[in-house]
């Protein structure tokens, strides 16, 4: 009797053992796919990034918004096509620099 009980478990540990190891080849296959699929899929950046992160909201509208009003003042009162459009681009070259000095952290 202890015999044939030795046997059948015998059999059952074997019979588990060929089933862990298929389940770990499963497994191993699955953690492989997702490797791959998490090489290839872009990783996207979450909150701000770039130069406009350093600013709140608040301060990011502020400056287009005075962009837009110095836009438009540059455009009702200067007469001259030639010397609205060297404004303009005047504006827009020195706008970062003033965005640094008007909203620097770092002092």
């Amino acid at each position: 009797m202890s015999k044939e009980r030795a046997r059948r478990r015998a059999a059952r540990e074997a019979q588990l053992e060929r089933e862990r190891a298929v389940r770990g080849r499963r497994m191993a296959r699955r953690e492989r796919r997702r490797a791959v699929v998490r090489r290839f899929t872009p990783k996207l950046r979450r909150g701000r990034t770039g130069r406009l992160a350093r600013h709140t909201r608040a301060e990011r509208a502020a400056i287009v918004l005075l962009t837009l009003v110095a836009l438009f003042g540059i455009w009702i009162f200067v007469d001259d096509l030639a010397l609205r459009l060297a404004l303009v681009v005047l504006l827009l070259l020195v706008l970062p620099a003033i965005v640094v000095i008007a909203l620097d952290r770092r002092t």
